[in-house]
């Protein structure tokens, strides 16, 4: 039996989300095998757990998923190792504002406190914007599957624009607060604010396509920073952050504004980013990428490794989303995705699309491309292939039937091959290159720039497998990339300095844009 069942059964019988007998019940059904998520998922089926204690439940599965690692509690409340089995339980924090956690497996990020019962007195908004009134507790979504990530936030849950008012934050109280840093954010996200930083010793950032520009005078103090940060998060959630001194988790305020939280500590207090996660799916003919025929041409096999890289900030999740949309439009397959964390939620369309989030769901995302492999995928997406481990598997994972899509922080196709290749130590370099060259699909390399009618633009490299390339990879030449790609635009190959200059040229960037972006002297001489 899972400790950690036995560790939500406990908290959850305690905090009295549901009885001993429910639980047992829960447990006798799903047997001694069951996961963690399995049994939070049933309790909710089974009606043991109110909707309004969701969030509850997913904030005390985080907390009982760490406690698991050390085995099942004294009391445990199943009696004996052996009898029956624990079951999910959810804590009865109380804060205002969840994590919005992916939806396939275990245990969720963070759980949000039910609304107060009196409305917060209302933010100043600017006159623009609607003016808000009190909103229910944003909702984060529950321990693992996809139906519990739809099921939350309620339909009905509705967060309006506002300001925080950081000149009087003093006065308002705790609940005053959460409306009007969940007001902001919305605000932030309909005005195409990209992030907001609140940190102390500094005034409060936005930035909006690329730039970063202050929002206020006002410079925030250490109590004020870690009282803003801390505004959305129930208290389990708080406590993880305190102790563990970063925290980063996704936050959905309702069905629509959805945010990337990393929360940290620095040399003046405490710091928060919130990044705006898209409300929908998007398709990937509108993304701007070029030659969208040769992507979905690599989308259609079924074996393979497929990279989507860029710097940070250049729009990989967002593709990476789309390229999973087509997928479940378009197949009937099984997709697994391990992301850190689920920012942008799928529906299961053609495919059975099963998310899961590092540190909430699984450890890593090492272990969670083994434990993958027992799941009868066929298509495996990796939010960030970060080490030797987890490329070796992903690589292993694309030789033996499955399609594996994963993202790099890289700048072009050839620092990719490099950076993937060169994390192995050399004895196993020979071996490694011939595996890759036979199991590449194609790369794919992306940028975004400032437009000059305003917004972003993509700039993008495209990379698609061929005997070249294979020959290339095998040999360590990968200075050579660059000539096949340009000689191979036929396939749908492109260089990145080539797509600039396009943009360019069509006067969609600008001459200092495309300076930025172009290095070879015969191109930048025809920039004027």
């Amino acid at each position: 039996m899972v400790p950690a069942i036995s560790w939500l059964a406990r908290f959850g019988i305690d905090q009295g989300l549901f009885t001993l007998e429910q639980a047992k019940a829960v447990q006798a059904k799903l047997g001694d095998d069951a996961e963690l998520i399995d049994f939070a998922q049933e309790l909710i089926d089974e009606g043991h757990v109110a909707d309004a204690y969701l969030a509850d439940l997913e904030a005390l599965a985080g907390k009982a998923f760490q406690k698991g690692s050390g085995g099942p509690p004294e009391n445990d409340p199943f009696g004996p190792p052996g009898r029956d089995k624990p079951k999910l339980t959810v804590a009865a924090d109380t804060a205002p504002v969840p994590a919005i956690a992916p939806e396939p497996e275990p245990v969720p990020a963070i759980a949000p406190e039910p609304a107060p019962a009196v409305a917060p007195p209302p933010p100043t908004v600017p006159a623009s914007a609607p003016a808000p009134k009190a909103e229910p507790a944003p909702v984060a979504a529950a321990p693992g599957s996809a139906r519990m990530a739809t099921s939350l936030p309620p339909a009905d849950a509705v967060v309006e624009a506002g300001e925080l008012d950081f000149d009087n934050l003093a006065a308002l109280s705790d609940e005053a607060l959460a409306a009007q840093v969940r007001g902001m954010l919305v605000l932030c996200g309909e005005e195409g604010v990209s992030d907001l930083h609140i940190s102390a010793g500094a005034t409060p950032f936005v930035r909006r396509q690329l730039e970063l520009t202050p929002i206020s005078e006002h410079i925030i103090t250490e109590a004020e920073a870690l009282r803003i940060n801390t505004a959305l998060l129930a208290p389990s959630q708080r406590a993880i952050y305190m102790e563990q001194r970063d925290y980063d988790f996704a936050l959905a305020l309702d069905a629509v504004h959805r945010y990337r939280v990393n929360l940290m500590f620095h040399k003046n207090g405490s710091a928060g980013c919130y990044r705006t996660v898209i409300a929908d799916v998007p398709e990937i003919d509108k993304l701007g990428l070029k030659n969208v025929d040769t992507i979905k041409k690599m989308l259609s096999y079924h074996n393979g490794l497929m990279l989507v890289t860029g710097p940070v900030g250049a729009g990989k999740t967002t593709t990476l989303a789309a390229l999973v949309h087509e997928l479940n439009k378009q197949r009937k397959d099984h997709i697994i995705t391990v992301e850190d964390p689920v920012e942008i939620v799928q529906e299961s369309i053609g495919c059975n699309i099963t998310q899961r989030q590092v540190g909430t769901h699984t450890k890593s995302f090492h272990s969670a491309l083994k434990g993958a492999l027992r799941e009868d995928p066929d298509i495996i997406v990796i939010g960030e292939l970060r080490d030797l481990e987890t490329i070796e598997m992903a690589i292993s994972a694309s030789e033996t039937g499955h399609l594996v899509i994963g993202t790099m922080h890289t700048s072009d196709a050839s620092t990719t091959l490099n950076r993937l290749l060169d994390v192995f130590p050399p004895a196993q370099q020979t071996q490694i290159r011939s595996s890759v060259a036979e199991s590449l699909r194609g790369v794919i390399c992306q940028r975004l720039l400032p437009a000059t009618e305003g917004g972003l633009i993509l700039a993008t490299e495209m990379l698609v497998s061929n005997r070249a390339v294979a020959a290339l990879i095998k040999e360590g030449k990968m200075q050579g990339l660059r000539n096949v790609m340009e000689t191979g635009v036929r396939e749908g190959m492109c260089v990145m300095e080539n797509s600039v200059m396009e943009l360019y040229r069509a006067r969609k960037v600008s001459a200092e844009t495309a300076r930025q972006n172009v290095t070879t002297r015969q191109l930048l001489a025809q920039i004027k």
